[in-house]
């Protein structure tokens, strides 16, 4: 156990790195969206629609990562780019320092995490209205998100499955494994939280649906040192067992650091997949050249040669397969891919359970925009 004098000096610097970074240049394509609803989670609605989109179009949600804005995880992750290029409309759901200083959606906190409540149902308010005024279609209907988004994404999808056709989740964590910014951290350190057997039953509690559930796709880095890479493989326990999938993939993909493991139904449906890309950290993975859904490099956007953006729109149906990054190719040998030489984001403080410091790091966590 740290002395709590290096916790807290350890959040002192997570807040100095973090600061001002929300300022940074993103996209100009989005527009607000206001009069969604009563919006109990105080979140901003920032969407694209391409000219002249059809009625009847997909929508895909996209929830950017701590320190991030909608604009600047537009830019990075190319969603808006994409939708240009197959025709459906993008949701940006943007978090408030008054809710969260470092920006991020609140994934851990249950009054913002539950159906009905909070930042969730200001994320369902605000798909209602995209749905009403464009004429999208309510059975073609995406999430996807990075790290905090990430996470956020895996609460929509469980508290809203009736929702969505399908979810991504990008260096995520699974839904109800904290309650609380302690939890919260010990949980993206890989550290506590409930059992595998327990995950599936968190989904199916959190809302009134029986099935059919909606596809998920999960997507990390081996070297992800902010989020741990076993809450990669959490996610995929929790979707696997609710879909009641076997343990032994359908089939196994690997290329140049990525690989793709594939849970299909017996019609041979793709209802679950993992993705991951050896040596790469905390980010969305990308290949910027230059094409729709390539991205473009920057913090937490990382240049690792694996369209994700592509191969997400590619597996929900958006884009034709051709369209996308090509397939890996089975029993190729693995080679690492390293991203960018960056400094890593500093690492969560693992914080003390001592009852008689417990108010004294409340307020420290407060302070430094951790807590509300």
């Amino acid at each position: 156990m740290r002395p709590l004098s290096d916790t807290l000096m350890r959040m002192t610097a997570f807040r100095e790195a973090s600061a001002g970074i929300g300022s940074r240049a993103g996209s100009d394509r989005l527009t607000e969206l206001t009069g969604f609803g009563g919006n109990p989670g105080a979140l901003t609605a920032l969407a694209y629609v391409p000219p002249g989109l059809p009625r009847g179009a997909p929508l895909v949600v996209a929830l950017h990562g701590c320190t991030q804005s909608a604009a600047e995880y537009d830019l990075g992750s190319g969603w808006s780019a994409m939708a240009d290029a197959a025709d459906f409309a993008v949701l940006f759901p943007e978090q408030a320092r008054a809710n969260n200083f470092n920006l991020c959606f609140n994934w851990f906190e249950p009054g913002d995490t539950r159906r009905g409540k909070g930042e969730a149902a200001s994320i369902r308010q605000m798909i209602e209205a995209m749905i009403s005024q464009h004429g999208l279609d309510r059975s073609r209907v995406y999430v996807t998100g990075l790290s905090a988004g990430g996470a956020m994404t895996s609460a929509m999808l469980a508290t809203y499955p009736e929702v969505f056709a399908g979810g991504a989740v990008i260096a995520g964590l699974p839904y109800g494994v904290a309650a609380s910014v302690p939890e919260a951290f010990d949980a993206m350190r890989g550290h506590g939280g409930p059992g595998e057997a327990a995950l599936p039953g968190k989904v199916r509690k959190a809302s009134p649906h029986k099935g059919p559930w909606p596809s998920i796709s999960v997507w990390h880095g081996s070297a992800d040192h902010t989020v741990s890479p076993s809450n990669g493989e959490a996610v995929l326990s929790q979707w696997r067992g609710v879909h009641d999938l076997d343990l032994d993939p359908s089939h196994t993909e690997v290329e140049a650091g990525h690989t793709r493991r594939i849970w299909r139904d017996a019609e041979g449906r793709a209802l679950v997949e993992h993705n991951l890309v050896a040596g790469m950290g905390h980010g969305v993975p990308l290949k910027p050249d230059g094409s729709a859904g390539g991205g473009v490099s920057g913090a937490y956007m990382l240049d690792v040669g694996v369209a994700s953006t592509r191969d997400i729109a590619a597996s929900w149906g958006l884009i034709h397969e051709a369209e996308a990054v090509p397939a890996p190719r089975p029993a190729e040998p693995l080679r690492t891919v390293r991203p960018p030489s960056r400094k890593p984001a500093v690492a969560a403080p693992v914080l003390p359970n001592v009852s008689a410091i417990g108010s004294v790091i409340e307020d420290a966590l407060r302070k430094a925009g951790l807590m509300k």
